[in-house]
């Protein structure tokens, strides 16, 4: 979406006829009376088509009247569409924050509805990849997005992050095969404990006392929605957190990689090659891994509807890709904090939206992990920004 620019305001500037008296006065008779007669005048001439002349005497206190008048007036109309250009970016990022919303819950909810049914989270994973390959490529076909020219030393660059982030989706996947989206989403919320570490080990940034702080309610809120989940599962729980290790380093290495101002990228462009990337890497894994399992004839052999199934793949698949399209355009238009936080709002109604949809059985102490958990990661997402006191 493109930011609408302020109008440009017209110079306005009134001209004086320096004209000689002398010369016009034969003309027009008016001239020769005493300029005491009148108050001080610009003599303005206009041509009409009979090519005969007019003079109109403007006195000068009014023109300086109307000049007051006319800035006042320019003023006001600038004020105006400044209030009106402001409204409508808070209008447009407040629709963006409910798509990014929107796209994630449908996301969670299509997600987990097939992988209840079609137990091979790697072919999904490449599938989804598949997908928003797909849309990358229409997009680059059609000119709604430049297509950029990398250089091998970018390449080079973006292949570590490529693969961190089909890990990370990976994982992601096979913990919401094996627990309840609440609890892959709860135990996701750990993620600010990774980048602190992997921050601190790889790039040097010491966490102040506040940052360590904010992590023990995170902690503590995680440990105690585990041990009275329901759904709980070591490699649900185990997923989830090798998904938290794998993004984080995504953004670890994305800060220690892509450092050449001259080569940088937005982040739509980035994550739009990072997506394709990711595809190639997967569908190799896939094989490997689980076969070529689904076609409409394996799907029938399991006793699955092959319709419904691929249906809701494929509305997963573009949520998928939307919400993560979406989440960087927000992100150019508001501060990393600010992100941060809305994204801590994400998580919270992406866990209770998926506990409504599917019934998901919550005891009260299970939801007070989940809430100390998700008071932490806003609390991280407020303190990460305040810098140590230098004496």
């Amino acid at each position: 979406m493109q930011a609408i620019l302020s109008p440009l305001t017209p110079s306005l500037s009134l001209y004086k006829s320096r004209t000689s008296l002398s010369s016009l006065s034969s003309f027009n008779p008016i001239l020769n009376l005493s300029s005491s007669s009148f108050p001080s005048c610009t003599p303005i001439v206009y041509s009409s088509s009979s090519s005969s002349k007019f003079i109109s005497l403007t006195p000068l206190h009014s023109s300086n009247n109307n000049t007051f008048h006319t800035k006042a007036t320019v003023t006001a109309a600038a004020d105006s569409s400044d209030s009106s250009s402001s409204l409508f970016k808070t209008l447009e990022l407040g629709v963006l924050f409910c798509l990014w919303f929107s796209f994630n819950i449908y996301f969670n909810i299509y997600n987990k509805q097939v992988l209840k049914v079609y137990h091979l989270p790697v072919t999904l994973t490449a599938f989804q990849f598949a997908i928003g390959t797909l849309l990358v490529a229409f997009m680059w076909g059609l000119n709604l997005y430049k297509r950029p020219k990398l250089t091998s030393s970018q390449l080079l660059a973006i292949f570590p992050l490529a693969l961190v982030h089909t890990l990370g989706n990976l994982f992601t996947n096979m913990s919401l095969g094996k627990v309840a989206v609440s609890f892959t989403h709860t135990v996701k919320s750990m993620e600010p404990f990774f980048s602190v570490l992997m921050s601190s080990m790889f790039l040097g940034e010491m966490p102040t006392a506040w940052v360590v702080g904010s992590l023990v309610p995170i902690a503590g809120g995680v440990a105690l929605a585990s041990a009275t989940e329901a759904s709980f599962n070591w490699i649900g729980f185990l997923s989830a957190m090798a998904s938290n290790l794998t993004n984080q380093s995504r953004n670890v290495l994305s800060k220690k990689l892509m450092v050449n101002k001259e080569e940088s990228m937005d982040n739509i462009t980035l994550f739009s090659l990072i997506t394709v990337m990711s595809f190639f890497l997967s569908v190799p894994l896939t094989i490997f891994m689980e076969g070529v399992k689904f076609t409409p004839a394996y799907l029938q052999s399991a006793g699955l509807d092959v319709q419904q199934v691929y249906i809701r793949s494929l509305l997963a698949a573009l949520c998928f890709h939307a919400y993560q399209q979406v989440s960087y355009m927000i992100l150019e238009r508001v501060s990393p904090v600010t992100h941060s936080v809305a994204n801590c709002v994400k998580r919270v109604i992406v866990i209770v939206s998926s506990v409504i949809f599917f019934q998901t059985p919550v005891s009260p102490i299970n939801a007070l992990g989940t809430g100390i958990a998700l008071s932490g990661v806003f609390l991280y997402s407020r303190v990460k920004g305040i810098k140590p006191k230098t004496e």
